[in-house]
């Protein structure tokens, strides 16, 4: 990579994380490092609780966090990604929802509503249905109700569990498009991406995967009343379009919106329609409630 393509990406990181407030909090015995973006100011909004996608650090969602500039903005990296000290014991969906919830109570957070990528759309349906009080609406992006999932292509999953995406550029670049699918617009987007990637630890890693071992919401949806959103690209090579045909099938009051050329990194290839439908679903007033022009 070019020095001067370097430093464009360093400038679009740094714009990206300018505003976020960067700690280090230890909660429910473990010790996370936790990005937040506009907690401390007033807002009419709740904060959007973000689970990142499988290996994945704070950097990689934080343009996301950046152009959702009217509302708070949390996300952490999991034990042993990015800047989490690597886990000493393995945990699981449940153990990380509560977790969650005690860096919610530390951060003086009540409610939220929450959003999940990949990997990260499973813990945040996990969050919704185990802490339903403190979850308004949810948002799933290129994800899936776990374990009976229809799976990706087989090319794209084998090259997603090899650490040498994390770690060797050459390889990511060669194989972006076998990985993620779908139209990334230009060259510096994807190499945005894969400039905002740092390795997990290797436990880290094997821990993360683990932790959805087994793991499946689909008897629990239907009895899940939360709007959802349901986002999904229709050339996602990870998480086929028909996982999000049966999240809408099984979430009662949900919508699904297909991204059209959109691989499984569709909220980078498709942002500005992404951001679009976010805003208009968050703010959606309840049913029942009364306009100020009514």
């Amino acid at each position: 990579m070019s020095d001067n393509l370097n430093e464009v990406l360093d400038e679009a990181l740094d714009h990206a994380m300018r505003d976020a407030r960067i700690t280090m909090e230890t909660v429910g015995g473990r010790n996370l490092r936790v990005a937040t973006w506009r907690l401390d100011q007033p807002s009419d909004h709740l904060p959007i609780l973000f689970f990142n996608g499988i290996g994945a650090n704070i950097e990689a969602v934080a343009p996301l966090a950046d152009a959702l500039d009217d509302r708070p903005f949390i996300m952490f990296d999991m034990p042993g990604v990015g800047g989490s000290p690597e886990p000493v014991i393995p945990y699981n969906a449940v153990t990380m929802a509560w977790t969650t919830t005690q860096l919610l109570d530390r951060l003086g957070v009540d409610k939220v509503d929450v959003m999940g990528v990949s990997w990260g759309g499973a813990m945040a349906q996990h969050f919704a249905l185990q802490h339903p009080k403190r979850t308004r609406r949810l948002i799933l992006a290129a994800t899936s109700a776990g374990m009976v999932m229809i799976p990706g292509n087989i090319s794209s999953l084998s090259k997603m569990a090899d650490p040498r995406r994390y770690i060797d550029a050459a390889f990511m670049e060669e194989h972006f498009q076998t990985l993620y699918g779908g139209a990334l617009g230009n060259a510096l987007n994807k190499m945005e991406h894969i400039h905002r990637l740092s390795p997990p630890s290797p436990r880290g890693y094997f821990y993360q995967l683990i932790a959805m071992l087994g793991w499946t919401s689909a008897p629990a949806l239907p009895f899940m009343k939360k709007k959802t959103l349901i986002m999904m690209g229709d050339e996602d090579h990870i998480v086929p379009l028909p996982n999000g045909w049966l999240l809408d099938k099984l979430i009662p009051n949900s919508e699904l919106l297909v991204l059209r050329g959109g691989g499984h990194l569709f909220l980078m290839s498709h942002s500005d329609e992404c951001v679009a439908a976010i805003h208009r679903f968050l703010d959606e007033p309840e049913e029942g409630a009364v306009s100020e022009a009514a």
